[in-house]
């Protein structure tokens, strides 16, 4: 923090000047007010700035979020979010002493880019009724609420609100286009205020009156009694809180050479900021891409940067409260829609739609989701798809691969007899549950054949599906009178194989072998005596040599 600090200053100055639309705007669409929204940005940003694992990570409230505690205050009220964010803070906590930031890595791409689609149109539906000055209706699904606000503006059309919030997120917009270092959402708030006051547009709504400053520190909103009914909102907040931290601290590593963000330890900042934003009446933070990305691009360097996004958010509440609370509703829902248009990547969308179906799929079912169901139920059909997509592929690596038989020093005849009455196969890829079944329909559906060698040396993955499938083949072809014999079997894999008793059957008649040629050469003995193979014309000592099929 020493190091560069007047760069940092800037930059938090920079953070906080973008920050303070969206802190009001969020704390609204939230339905707990927009002082809960600076709250949130003041001691969650402060916190999560000091304990986080990212030098460059700004957090407050975000639209994800927001997307989330709606139905929570529909259901439970502003007391119940409150609570939900104080069991999800210690649920953060409790993530990150368990070491689980690593899985981050494990959720694909298309997954995060569908959930970011699916916020970015459910964050524009919910600034339908401000962008259109009519009063939030009653509903829980986004769409729900926004055709009703379409059907009450239909009766009484006030298009002064309209022109504010497209006037607002247009200036952004452009502007960020013409001059992307311009704080262009505050100039643009700032006018739209003006406009109201000096036009005495009384129609449009502002925020209200506003604290000036933060409430004292209290647990009086927990009902011990609710705390059951809110788990599940709690887990899906915190999942929520985990999933995005991670990933903007993600992005800001991506645009910065040296910065490396700790994934436990943004999980433990994390959580100590859910566990004290609520007892200032903050809803729940995670740490916020676009300031993130904002702060990285102003040449912050250390945690002074967030800290200052921090203190000059609180100065404001405690300095410009009574300004602040002239600020029209629909210049803030234009603030909101401008930046749930800036969350799509239309190149990475694309990218991601080009690239083949199944991430295509992935992508439009996560979106779908989103919209439709909640967040954290959307990343998680995301992530089952994604699996079983996965699964199917991986699935499809196993095979059984014929391996030829060499003619060696045989004769025509010793030689036809041996392709005849011998299949070699080399098993190839994981033998696991996913590729079990269609390995068990290959091998019993041979024909009249008098052995079976397999070489197992290619097999990459054996689970107790795979292994229990083995023994079941094996078993089946020896009650058709046909001999298996194995060969190349992994260290790895003899534990599994042992432990459902798949080997067994082939150590009771000593028909596991160190290597195909061995085993080959097993195959020509049984051969030879159950008299297949003529005793005078049994082949030399040397083993047969086993060449791959073309």
């Amino acid at each position: 923090m020493r190091r560069n600090p007047r760069r940092d200053l800037l930059a938090g100055l920079t953070v906080a000047v973008v920050a303070l639309p969206l802190a009001l705007g969020f704390g609204v669409s939230s339905g707990l007010g927009a002082e809960a929204g600076l709250a949130t940005a003041v001691v969650a940003g402060a916190l999560a700035a000091v304990f986080g694992g990212s030098n460059l990570q700004v957090s407050g409230p975000t639209g994800a979020m927001t997307v989330v505690l709606v139905p929570i205050v529909a259901d439970h009220g502003p007391s119940g979010v409150l609570t939900v964010g104080l069991m999800a803070g210690a649920i953060l906590v409790a993530l990150a002493l368990l070491r689980a930031g690593g899985s981050m890595r494990y959720v694909p791409a298309p997954v995060v880019e569908g959930f970011t689609l699916g916020i970015a149109c459910v964050i524009g539906l919910q600034q339908i009724p401000n962008a259109l000055g009519v009063p939030t209706p009653e509903g829980e699904r986004v769409l729900v609420v926004a055709w009703r606000a379409f059907e009450e503006f239909a009766r009484a059309p006030d298009r002064t609100a309209v022109a504010l919030a497209l006037s607002v997120a247009a200036v952004m917009l452009l502007g960020a286009r013409w001059r992307p270092t311009v704080p262009f959402s505050v100039l643009a708030v700032i006018a739209a205020t003006l406009v109201v006051q000096i036009g005495g547009l009384d129609g449009v709504r502002p925020i209200g009156e506003l604290p000036s400053g933060l409430p004292a520190p209290s647990l009086a909103f927990v009902d011990a009694g609710a705390l059951s009914d809110l788990v599940a909102p709690a887990v899906a907040v915190a999942a929520l809180a985990a999933l995005e931290s991670l990933l903007s601290a993600s992005v800001a590593d991506g645009m910065t050479v040296g910065q490396k963000h700790d994934a436990d330890r943004e999980l433990f900042g994390q959580g100590v900021a859910n566990l004290a934003a609520p007892l200032f009446g903050g809803v729940p933070a995670t740490g916020a891409i676009a300031r993130t990305a904002v702060n990285v691009r102003s040449g912050a360097t250390s945690r002074l940067a967030s800290l200052t996004h921090a203190a000059v958010l609180a100065a404001i509440v405690f300095a410009a409260a009574p300004l602040v609370s002239k600020i029209p509703l629909a210049a803030l829902a234009g603030v909101l829609l401008a930046t749930a248009v800036r969350m799509v990547e239309v190149g990475s969308l694309r990218a991601m739609a080009r690239a083949t179906r199944s991430d295509a799929l992935i992508l439009v079912l996560t979106a779908v989701a989103t919209l439709v169901l909640d967040l954290v139920l959307a990343v998680i059909i995301g992530l089952a798809v994604a699996g079983l997509l996965a699964l199917r592929a991986v699935a499809r690596q196993a095979r059984l691969a014929p391996l030829a038989l060499d003619r060696g020093d045989h004769t025509e005849e010793e030689h036809r007899l041996l392709a005849e009455h011998i299949v070699a196969y080399r098993v190839e890829g994981p033998l696991f549950f996913a590729a079990a079944h269609r390995f068990l329909l290959e091998l019993t559906e041979l024909a009249d054949v008098r052995v079976v060698i397999l070489r197992l040396s290619h097999v990459s993955v054996v689970d107790a599906t795979g292994a229990l499938v083995l023994k079941d083949a094996v078993a089946k072809l020896r009650r058709r009178g046909i001999a298996v014999m194995v060969s190349g079997i992994r260290p790895g894999h003899r534990r599994v194989l042992d432990s459902v008793g798949a080997l067994d059957l082939l150590r009771h008649e000593g028909r596991e072998y160190a290597t195909t040629p061995e085993a080959i050469g097993a195959a020509r003995e049984h051969l030879r005596l159950t008299g297949v193979l003529p005793a005078a014309r049994a082949p030399q000592p040397e083993p047969l040599s086993v060449r791959e099929a073309p």
